[in-house]
Formats: structure tokens, sequence, C-alpha cells
């Protein structure tokens, strides 16, 4: 019975194998996996002895792979290491493929943050962080390509700028990098900097503003681009197309192979080639290759896993697929050996549920043997209690440790059920520990954790702290880099890697660190480059970075290419400034330049061009205009034609360059109309061509006839010969000039050149014509009119004879009445021979009358000659002097200092011009007799304040000593007219000055004695002489006389050298006269002149005057009384402000220097107002800022002008007074010093305040503020020193919006008008004549004021008013008249043909706003 039992019934576990399976698996739980059970066992003991040391095999083959994968990774640095546990599956096979997965991910990750790291040290900004990551890794990931990002937008955005302007010259370009700070923004700026610094500069000297294209690194290339540069451009975009194209299918295919598991998949890159095309290859290779072995592996494994034993993995494969290849192939044989036989009890026992089976193993022994007896007998012993258990630790063995012993069980199987549960529930613990972490730290990049197994010791207890140790050291390592790499792209260059790192860590911190240094001297150099350039100025700078390369080593050239090409341009253009600026017109730019600087290029370039143009016109018509002044002053004075006619024939032929000349004179003759030869030059005296021509014969004859100039510019061989003592020459051109007055031909001029007649001389001869018409018609009015004078003056001494006689005969008939009766018939034929004279002397009257109309007639035509040459000459100086006063008062503070400065010359120079025009017009008014005078009594002692304050300045500025003396004796005051007076003294003075170069000027007043009076002096009372006395240069004897003629100076080499007119000294005389004196001269040469001026005290008829209620003396003696009556009313303006204005001056001491200027220019705006209208000024003088501010207390103040050498500091308090007081501030404050000093800060913070150095810029501002209609209105100077502050132009709100309506016919003066108008808030329509004006009006019916030009084509200003005025609806429209004439009656006849009021030009900016504004309706 018990052998049959033995041999059918499986051994059943003793105590001892179980207590021996509780010790192992207590060691197990401990993590001591040196602990074997005996394998010598059979039945179920040998199969659970099998298994359990299977499990612990690889327990610890998982164990000392994970735990070499750990130190590789995270101590050693050595990446890409993965756990090889063979045999494994279930929970250990995820566990393993979560290690490797996380060691693969980091390698991974690792490995993509070096390559870029390593690509940005060398310059390549191409590359970025693209493997999946989480947590801190994703962030670094973030952060370095950002940095990236950041760095890539930063070259780019330099070297376009670069680019921009270096290359192409388009200025105005800025890095555009967002997101940067530190020393990438401190670059950034620093670029942005350098490029705006130059950008301001070749700006200002060229004036022109352009956007520059910003690139974004997420698009292609687009900037324009030319040669090369298109070439590169075209390159980088096809590079781009093809990495994009490139990178999307890496992309495609590592996301299908390493993520999602789809292997098989290739690149497509169409269109590549060279490197590109074997990157590719390569990549489909690997993932060929990868795709095979993997397969392979997945092949064999799948088989195992399924139980299928009968394949190995037979791809090729090297390096670690090789030894993983050989590794499985080896368990496949190990595990196919007992396959079957386990497979079947597992399926019988653990499928089947047959525990009592027996397992029929044929011709096994040994250990199969005991095993096959083993299983047997646990098959036939084990219960529900050993398959519960053999389940469970199946299922651990397999990984799986979700299940636990739950049958119930008593004793050692009770306790082996406790033990295999608790180690179930450690080894669960350990695994999602470890799982955790790796999920952590290798899949979401989550740093700094650690895994925490409690009641874990031995191998376990080791396994987690190599775990968490790796975890430690990729945290440290890994946030280190993090941190330097956010500095970087933060700009922080200082920071670097100093944490403790092997393997490819190592690399990648000296790599990281590397790349720092070469950023930060990258940094440095451009910062240097920049300053040196942008800000210092210094030309030519270049950076030099040492051991760049890449797109670094690019960025550098590009800087310094953009520097030295800045460097060439910016050199040429100021080379030829400074030659233009020095006068030299020959020279341009010829640096190659593109974008703005070439249009800078040819700007300047056509500037200098216009400016040489320009030069030339104007030399051209300043020899026009002084031939034609010259020669028509030679004319003056003169009454023989013959006289005049070589006169013209000697200046004029030489003068356009002519060799032969002719003048012909037209007469009458019997056979009509001829013209007979009066003056020649260079004509042969053997000449036997005909001295008279009729009309109509030969060219001169023809010329005459039909009243147009000949011109023949090719004469034919022998035509004439001009010769001289050395030879003769044939001419080549001929002009035939006729001379035309009032449609009736005067005379002929014939020229003769042997070189063409310019333009400019044709214009010169064409305009002279006119004025030798004119003075020859006047020649031979004067001469008629001296023919009838003396047949007037013969009749009349006839008459007086016959009177006589008559009388005579008379007497005799009453004392003989016999006799009266005998000669009564003689009487009667001696009556009406007295009747026929007396017919005679009627007739002779009447013809005298005839002639007189006619005088007055040619005197008509001279003043209207000179009105019309006045409106041409104020028309163009019009809009030449407002144009000029708005670019000096600089509105828009867009100009520099210097072109404030030459539009002050302008306005100058235009000034003088009007001056001279006035002169003309006062020498015309003296010559016709039309000048007034107003008498008035005149303080002497206003008058010498008035010469102080004037002339004080100028000789001091020349150095001279400057008296003013009066004698004993000398009147308290004078009965004259003051304007006039002033006029002959300033003209006297101011010669005096002009030509003293040291010494002295000295004015004397005394009284004069009557032997001392020269003729011509009023007498009837006292007389005054004013006498200038100079040490200048002298005047000959032979020409005291001449200097008072017209025009006319002491010679040419004076002329030359101090400039002038000539009319001075011609007025001054005819002026002297007017009053009743004379001016006499005493002069040597070398050593100085003596002019006198000799006054009556007191004219007899000017005292008349004054005591019957008269003001006004006309020049021909005929007294105008005022009118008695009321006044017509005037416009509202001429009744406004009867409040004065206050000027306060803080000087010193009372009645200083700066009051009597005061008082000059107070005097010169009064004098200037011909109605008599305007505000009158009260002069305040304040000694002291205590008594300054109580006079600013008591009543508001104009313009305040105070001293600066005012002692104790008194003018700096008085100052500081003035800004704290905020009702001050509109206060306009001119600050006069002696010396030209540096104005404190806080002095010009606020308020008008204007520093001025000059009597004369004083006088100027003085005069400007005063004439302004409020405080404030006159722009503050600005000063080439000073910073110019964008000021904007305050628009009166009244002003806002107002429609105008200009009619002028000339463009210059519409554009003039208009921009004074626009300035302050006008809306300004034009008008080219009174016909379209009056069109215009009709079409804008919101038109408030029309300013009416007087003189223009088809319609003048005259009918268009009127004609306005026709209309209803505008008969009290606003309508201004606008005129360049300014002879006497042209007011009058403005306002007769309807007009509002009357402006001359050139129009005052001031003035015309406060005309428009007084008659803007409210």
């Amino acid at each position: 019975m018990a052998g049959k039992a033995t041999g059918t019934t499986e051994a059943v576990p003793g105590d001892h194998e179980l207590r021996m399976l509780l010790a192992g698996l207590t060691a197990v739980r401990d993590g001591d996996f040196g602990t074997r059970l005996p394998d010598d066992s059979t039945g179920l003991m040998g199969d659970i002895a099998t298994v359990f040391n299977g499990m612990v095999d690889q327990l610890s083959v998982f164990t000392s792979e994970v735990t070499r994968v750990a130190r590789e990774v995270g101590t050693e640095g050595t990446l890409g290491g993965q756990a090889q546990v063979p045999g494994v599956s279930g929970t250990w096979a995820d566990l393993t493929d979560s290690v490797n997965a996380m060691a693969g991910n980091l390698t991974t990750q690792v490995r993509d943050i070096a390559q870029v790291a390593t690509a940005v040290a060398k310059g390549d900004l191409s590359q970025k962080i693209d493997v999946p990551a989480r947590g801190e890794i994703l962030q670094l990931k973030e952060t370095v390509n950002t940095m990236v990002d950041q760095l890539s937008a930063f070259a780019d955005e330099v070297t376009r700028v670069a680019r921009e302007v270096g290359t192409e010259g388009r200025l105005g370009g800025q890095a555009q990098v967002p997101g940067v700070a530190g020393v990438w923004r401190d670059l950034t700026d620093s670029v942005n900097f350098m490029a705006g610094n130059l950008t301001a500069q070749v700006r200002n000297v060229a004036q022109v503003t352009t956007a520059v294209a910003q690139g974004d690194l997420s698009q292609k290339i687009t900037v324009d681009a030319r040669g090369e540069i298109l070439e590169l451009k075209s390159t980088i975009n096809t590079m781009v197309d093809q990495l994009s194209a490139f990178a999307d299918e890496v992309t495609r295919v590592a996301r299908e192979v390493g993520t999602e598991g789809r292997l098989g998949g290739q690149a497509d890159v169409k269109g590549v080639k060279g490197t590109w095309r074997d990157l590719t290859d390569s990549v489909n290779f690997m993932a060929g290759n990868l795709t095979a072995q993997v397969r392979n592996v997945a092949q064999v494994a799948t088989a195992v896993a399924q139980g299928d034993l009968s394949q190995k993995i037979t791809v090729d494969a090297r390096g670690e697929i090789l030894e993983l290849k050989n590794t499985i192939n080896t368990m496949v044989d190990q595990l196919s050996a007992f396959a079957d036989e386990v497979t079947r009890v597992a399926r019988e026992v653990g499928t089947e549920g047959r525990l009592g089976g027996q397992a029929q193993v044929r011709g096994v022994a040994g250990t199969w043997k005991d095993l096959t007896d083993n299983v047997n007998v646990m098959a036939s012993n084990l219960t529900g209690q050993v398959r519960s258990i053999a389940q469970v630790a199946t299922a651990v063995a397999k990984g799986d440790l979700s299940q636990k012993i739950t049958v119930e069980a008593k004793g050692e199987v009770a306790a082996l059920a406790d033990v295999i549960n608790t180690m179930v529930d450690t080894l669960s613990a350990f695994a999602d520990e470890v799982t955790r972490v790796a999920r952590e730290v290798g899949t979401e990049g989550r740093l700094g954790g650690q895994a925490h197994v409690p009641h874990v010791a031995g191998t376990w207890k080791d396994l987690t702290d190599n775990v968490n140790s790796m975890a430690n050291n990729l945290t440290g390592q890994v946030r280190n880099i993090a941190l330097v790499t956010t500095a970087v792209a933060k700009g922080d260059l200082s920071k670097k890697i100093d944490v403790d790192a092997r393997g490819e860590i190592l690399e990648l911190k000296t790599t990281i660190n590397t790349m720092v240094d070469q950023l930060s001297a990258f940094a440095d150099e451009v910062t240097r480059v920049a300053r040196e350039v942008g800000t210092e100025g210094r030309l030519g700078g270049q950076a030099e970075v040492e051991g760049v390369s890449g797109t670094w080593k690019r960025l550098t050239e590009n800087v310094n290419e953009l520097a030295g090409n800045l460097t060439r341009q910016v050199r040429a253009i100021a080379d030829v400034a400074s030659a233009v600026a020095e006068g030299d017109l020959t020279r341009s730019i010829t640096v190659d330049a593109s974008g703005e600087v070439a249009d800078l290029k040819d700007n300047i370039n056509s500037m200098v061009e216009s400016l040489r143009e320009t030069t030339r016109a104007n030399q051209e018509q300043d020899w026009l205009k002084t031939n034609l002044a010259r020669i028509s002053g030679l004319m003056q004075g003169h009454r023989d034609l013959p006289v005049v006619a070589e006169l013209i024939m000697d200046e004029l032929v030489p003068q356009v360059s002519a060799q032969y000349g002719a003048f012909y004179l037209a007469e009458e003759s019997d056979a009509g109309p001829e013209l007979r030869l009066v003056g020649s030059y260079g004509r042969p005296e053997e000449d036997t061509r005909p001295v008279r021509i009729a009309f109509g014969r030969s060219l001169v004859g023809q010329a005459a006839r039909s009243r147009r100039t000949i011109a023949v510019d090719e004469l034919p061989p022998g035509y004439v010969t001009i010769s001289s003592g050395l030879g003769q020459v044939e001419p080549t051109a001929l002009l035939l000039l006729p001379i035309v007055f009032e449609e009736q031909v005067l005379g002929v001029i014939e020229l003769a050149s042997v070189t063409p007649f310019t333009a400019v001389q044709r214009d010169f001869l064409q305009q002279l014509v006119d004025t030798i018409g004119v003075n020859v018609n006047t020649i031979v009015a004067n001469a008629r009119t001296d023919e009838l004078l003396q047949e007037s003056q013969r009749l009349t001494s006839e008459l007086q004879s016959r009177s006589a006689e008559l009388q005579a005969r008379q007497e005799e008939l009453q004392r003989s009445n016999a006799e009266l009766e005998e000669k009564a018939s003689l009487l009667a034929e001696q009556n009406r021979d007295i009747e026929a004279k007396n017919l005679q002397i009627e007739q002779a009257r009447q013809e005298l009358e005839a002639r007189a109309q006619q005088l007055s007639l040619a005197s008509k035509y001279k003043s209207e000659f000179l009105a019309n040459m006045s409106h041409e000459l104020r028309t163009p100086l019009n809009s030449l002097l407002i144009l000029a006063q708005l670019l000096a008062q600089n509105p828009s503070r867009n100009l520099t200092p210097k072109q404030v400065e030459y539009a002050g010359i302008i306005h100058s120079a235009g000034s003088d011009l009007l001056q001279l025009i006035n002169d003309i017009l006062d020498l015309s008014k003296v010559e016709a007799g039309k000048m007034d005078v107003s008498p008035e009594r005149v303080p002497l002692r206003q008058l010498i304040d008035y010469v102080e304050a004037t002339f004080r300045p100028m000789t001091s500025q020349k150095s001279l000593d400057f008296t003013v003396t009066t004698a004993p004796g000398a009147p308290a005051d004078l009965l004259t007219d003051d304007s006039r007076l002033r006029q002959i003294l300033r003209n006297l003075l101011s010669n005096a000055v002009k030509f003293t170069e040291q010494g002295g000027v000295e004015l004397r007043v005394e009284p004069v004695g009557d032997d001392e009076v020269p003729a011509g002096v009023v007498r009837g009372g006292a007389v005054v002489a004013f006498r200038v006395k100079d040490t200048g240069i002298g005047i000959p004897e032979q020409q005291l006389e001449t200097i008072f003629g017209a025009f006319q100076q002491a010679d040419g080499t004076t002329s030359r050298k101090y400039g002038g007119t000539g009319l001075g000294l011609s007025i001054t005389r005819e002026i002297a006269h007017l009053l009743g004196g004379a001016v006499t001269v005493d002069s040597t040469p070398g050593r100085g002149s003596t002019f006198t001026l000799f006054l009556p005290v007191a004219r007899p008829d000017f005292d008349e005057l004054l005591r019957n209620g008269r003001s006004v003396l006309k020049t021909g003696q005929e007294a105008v009384d005022e009118p008695d009556g009321p006044v017509q009313q005037r416009p509202p303006v001429l009744a406004r402000r009867e409040r004065p204005r206050r000027l306060l001056v803080v000087e010193e001491r009372p009645r200083g220097l700066l009051t009597l200027v005061a008082e000059s220019v107070v005097r010169d705006l009064e004098t200037g107002r011909t109605d008599g209208d305007g505000t009158p000024v009260d002069i305040i003088t304040a000694v002291g800022a205590q008594e300054a501010a109580g006079a600013l207390a008591a009543e508001p103040c104009h313009c305040v002008v105070v001293d600066l050498g005012v002692p104790d500091g008194e003018s700096a308090r008085f100052l500081e007074a003035l800004r704290a007081d905020s009702a001050l501030t509109g206060v306009p404050v001119l600050v006069h010093g002696s010396h030209r000093t540096e104005p404190l800060a806080e002095d010009t913070a606020g308020g008008s305040l204007e520093y001025l150095f000059s009597l004369d810029e004083l006088r100027e501002r003085i005069a400007l503020h005063l004439s302004a209609e409020e405080p404030g209105e006159v722009l503050t100077l600005v000063r080439g020193d000073e910073t110019q502050h964008t000021a904007p132009h305050l628009i009166d709100e009244h002003t806002r919006g107002r429609t105008v309506l200009v009619v002028d016919d000339d463009a210059r003066n519409l554009f003039a008008l208009s921009g004074i108008l626009e300035l302050h808030g006008f809306r300004v329509l034009h008008a080219e004549n009174g016909r379209k004006g009056i069109e215009t009006l009709l079409h804008n019916p919101d038109v408030e004021l029309v300013l009416m030009d007087v003189m223009m084509p088809e319609m003048d200003g005259y009918t268009a008013t009127a004609e306005i005025r026709k209309m209803p609806q505008y008969a009290d429209l606003p309508v201004i008249a606008v005129t360049a004439k300014a002879m006497q009656g042209d007011r009058e006849k403005s306002l007769a043909s309807g007009a509002s009021d009357y402006v001359t030009k050139p129009v005052d900016t001031h003035d015309l706003i406060a005309c428009v504004r007084r008659w803007l309706p409210a």
C-alpha cells in the first residue's frame, strides 16, 4: 500500500520546506537577493523553488541595472544608458521600461539642450530644442528656446540695422527686440542709440525722414536687396524652405517612430542636396535600421510573451542592439529547455485547476525528473491554499503586484500568506515610487523629486537611495544650466555654470560657459563702436571680437561695415558742407551711397548747383540793376541832347561788350520823319555812311518805323569793320533798339559786337531804352519850354515899352486938349496896335500854359514811373521780408540757429533795400515838389538825446570817440519839422561814422552870426548851426560839390570799399532847403570833414502856420488847413487802444543808456506812423529790484528791459521775483549785458526771457514787442548755443477756422500772405486777379474778409473792390487793399473805391494780423 502511494501521490511540502520558503520571501522583502531555495526538491516544492529563484534573479538583475543606469546618467553624466533585464514581464517589464524611458528622455533632452547650446556658442542660431518635455525641463527648454529666439531676433535686428544704415544707407532704422533685458537691452539700446544719433545728425544738414522694414524670425527674408545681397537673400530663403521641410519630415518621422511607435516611416524632403540630402538619407537609414531591429526584437519578444520559444532574433545589429539580441536569444534557449513541461503543468495547475494531475514526462531524469515528481506531489496534495499561494507568487514573478493571497489559512500557511502579502505591498510601494520619480524627472521634467519607500532595507534601500541620488544630481545640474541660460536670455552675461559635472554634462557646461564669454566680448565691442560712432562722433571705429565664428563673426563684420560706410559717407558730406560754408561752390559729394544717404547726397549736390546758379543769376541781376541806376543817374541834370547821346554811347557800348555804337535822334523834315546821328562810339573819322536816315530806310529806319528791336546774330563778311591802331575786325552781332516814349519814336540806338549779346545784356538794353526815352522826352520838352519862355519874356518886354509910350502920350494929351483931337485918329490906330500886341501876348500865355501842361504831364509820367517801379520792387520785397521774418521767428522751432541767423540776414538786407527805395522816393518827392513839411516845436535837449541813443552804440562798436556839445547861446527849442531834421542828422552822422576808422565824431550845436550864414538860408531870425566833424578819410576839393548829386560819392574806390547808393547827401541838401536851411562842407583828404547844417531857429512862415492852426506846409509854399469840421469816421482800429503802453527799464541810474535806447525806439515808431495813429508809449525807469517791483505792481507793463550790470545782484533778484510771480510769466523780459555770459538755468526755465548782448539787437527786440498787439505775441529769440524746444504757435480762437480770400497776381505774395494767415489759424482762399477773386467770393459765401492787391491783370484791385461793393450781400464785407505803391494819393484812391482799409508792401506781419483782426466780424 505504501509503495503504491509513493508512486502515485505527489509529495506535500513539509514544515522545513515552508520555513525555507518563508525565510527566502522574508529576505526578498528586506531587499536581500542572495537567498536561494534549494533546487533539488521535487514536486510542488521544486516548482516553487524554481519560480522563487527565477524571481530573485530577475529582481537582482533589475536592481543592478537600475543602479547602473542611475549611476551613469545621474552621477557620471554618461547619457544614453539603458537597463537590460532579460526575461521580465508585467510590472517588472513596465518598471524597467519606465526607468529606461526616464533615462532615454533625459538623454534626448540633455543632448538636445547641449546641441542647441553648442550651436549658439558657435553662432548658429537656427537650432532649437524640439524634444518633448514637461515640468522644469519644459521651462528649461522654453528658456533656452526663448534665449535662441531673442539672440536670433537681436542678431537679425542688428544685422538689419547694420545693412540698412551701413550698406543701403536707409537711415532711421531701429533694432526691435521684444522682451529683452539686461546686457541685451543695453546692447540693443546702444545700437539703436548709435543709429538714432547718426540718423539725427545726417538728417539736420539734410532735413529728410523714412521707416525701415522690420524682420520677423517666423517669416522669410522680404527686405529689398540687390547684387550679392539679393543672392544671399534667395539662398537663405531657399535654405529656410529646405530646413522647414527637413524639420517637418524629421519631426514627423521622430514622432511616428519615437512617440507613436509607428515604425517604417521615411523622411521625404523635396529638392535638397549636399549635406541636407546626406542628413535626410542618414535619418531615413537610421529609421530603417531601427524599424527592422525593433520589429525583429518585438517579434521575438512577442513570441516569447506568447509562449512561442521557437523564434530568435536574426536581424543584423551592432553595439547595444547586438547585446540585446544575444541576451534575448540566450533567454529563449533557456526558456525553451523547460518551456513545454512548465507550460503543461502551468496549464493544468494554473489554468485548468487540475491539482491532482500527474506530469507525464518521458525520458526525464535528475532535476527535471524531481521537478516532475514534485509537481505531481504538489498537484495531488495542495489544496486551494497552495493554488492561491502559487497564483500570487506567479503573479509577483511576472511583475503583477496587484494580487494578494486571500484564501483562508492557518499556521505557517497563514504566516506565509501574510509574508507574501507584505512583500507584495513593499514591492508595489517601491515600484510606485521609482515609477513616480522616473516619470517626474524623466518625462514630466519636474526636478527635485525623491522616492519615499517606507520600511525598506537592504538592496531595496540602496536601490531607493541610488534613484534619489541620480535625481538630485540631475536636478542640481539642470537647474544650474537653466539659471545660466535664463540669465543669458535676459542679457546678464556675468553668470556661469559652476555645478560639478562629468561626461556629456561637463561638455555641455564647458560649451555654455564658452558661449557666455564670447557673447560678453561681442557685446562690449559692439557697445564701444556704437558709443564712439553714435555718441562721441569718433568715426572710423571697428569692433574686434577674438575667436568668434558663424553668426557672431558675420554680425561683427556687419557692424564694422556699417561703421566704415557711415564714416566715409559722413566725412564726404562734411567736406562738401565745409567747402560750401567757405564759399567754394565747385565741389560735390562723390562717395557711393544708397537709400536716404543717397537722397541726401543728391539733395546736397542739387543744393550746391542751385546755389551756384542762383549766385550767377544774382550777379547778373546786380550788374543789370546797378548799371541801370548808374546810367540813369548820369543822364540826370543834362539838358543838351548831343551831350547826353555821347554820354550814353561812352557808357553803354563798353558796358555790353560792344565795339561799335551809334545814337540816332528822330527829327521832322520836309520829306518826313528821319533819324539824325547825334552820337557814336568807335565810328571811323573818314566814315562815309550817312548821318541822316529816313524812317523805313535800312535796318536803322526799319527799327524806328516798326518800333521793335532788330537783332542780327550772324553778320555777313564785309558788312562793317571795327578798327583800332593795331588792326581791324568784323563784328558778328548787330542790335538796333528803338527809343519809344508814349508810342512816339524818339530815336534809335545801334550796337555791333564781335561776340553775341547775352540774354542779360539784351534785358539790360531793353530796360535802359525805356529810361532813355523818358530822359530824351524830358530834355526835348525842357528845350521847347525854354524857347517859349524866352519868347514870352521878349513879348512882355515889348509890351512894357509900348505901355510906357502910351502913358507918355496920355500925359501929353492931358496937357493939350487941342492936340488930343488932332491926334485922335493916331491914338485909335495906336490902340489897335496895342490890342494886336495884347492878342499876341495872350497867345503866348496860352502857349506857355500848354507847355506847362506838358511839363506837368512829364512830371506825372515820372511820378507814375516811380510809383510803378516802387510797386515792382516792393512786390517781391514784400514776400522776401515776410518769409524771412517768419523764418527768423522760427515758430515751429525746426530750424538750426545758423538757418535762423541766415533768415535774419535776409530780412536785414531786405530792410536795407526797402530803405533804398524809400530814399529814391524821397528824392523824387523833393524833385517833384511834393514833399510835405510839418513844423512843430522841437526841444533841443530831446534831439540831442535821440542822437546820443542812436549813434553812441555805433561809435562804441567801432571804438570811436563820440561827443555832442551845445555852445552857449544855443536855442532851447527849434520851430521846424522834427522827423526831417532827424533824417538830416542821421544821414550826416551815419556818413561820419562809416568813413571814420579811427579818431572820433563830434556834433556841435551853436548859434551863428549873419556873416557866417550862407546864401539860401531863410532869414528873419536867429540861425543855428549843427556841425558834424569827423577824423575820417576826407574829400578832395574837386569832389566837394559832386557828392551832393544823386547816386554820387567821392570816387569809385570809396564806393567799392564803403558801399552806399550816394543818395543820402542829395536828399539831405534838398530837405535842408525845404526847412529853409543849407548844408555846407569843409574837408581835407586824410584828416577829416566837417558838414554844417545851417537852420533858422524859427521861420516866420512856420510861426504863422502854428498861430493860424495849420500843421502842414506843402513844398510849393501853399499852406493847407486842417479841416475844422468833424473828421470822417475811421476804421475801428484807428480809435482803438487809447491807454498807453508801459515799457519798464531797470538799470543802475535814472535815465541811463538803456532808457535812451528805449526813447530812441519809441520816437522812431512814432515817426514811422505817417497818419499819426498808434498807441502812445510810456517809459518808466526803475533803479533797483525794489523800485522795479513797485512799478510792476502799480500797473501792468507791455515789456521789461533789465540791465545785467546793476550792482549787488539786483538784476538776479528781480528776475527771481519775476519767475516766482505766476501773473507775470507772460510779460516779455529783455536782459541786456555788456559781455556775453552763460544764462543761469533757473533764469531760462520759464517766461519770455531773452538775453541780448548788442544794443542794435536790443533796439530791434524792443521795437518788435512794442509793435505787438498783446504782450508775449513776439516769439522768443533762439540762439545757436540754446536748446531749441518746440513751442507751438498760439492760435487765437477768434481767428481759428475763419476764411480769408487773398487776391494777388504774384505767386510769391500769395505764398507769403497765406503763410502768415495760416500760422494764425485762418483758412485761406486764392485768386489771381480781380475777376477770379469775385468768382471765388461768389462760390464761397463763408469768406469773411478780402485782402485785395491793387495792380493786377484783367481787372485791377480798384475795379474789383468797386464791383464787390455793388453787390448788396457784400456791402459790409471788409476789403483791405494791399499794394506796393507808396505814392501820395494811393490810400485815398483805395478808400474811394470801397476798400475798408489800406496796407502797403512790404507788409509787416504784426500790422497785417492786427488789421485783419480789427475788421473781422465778432
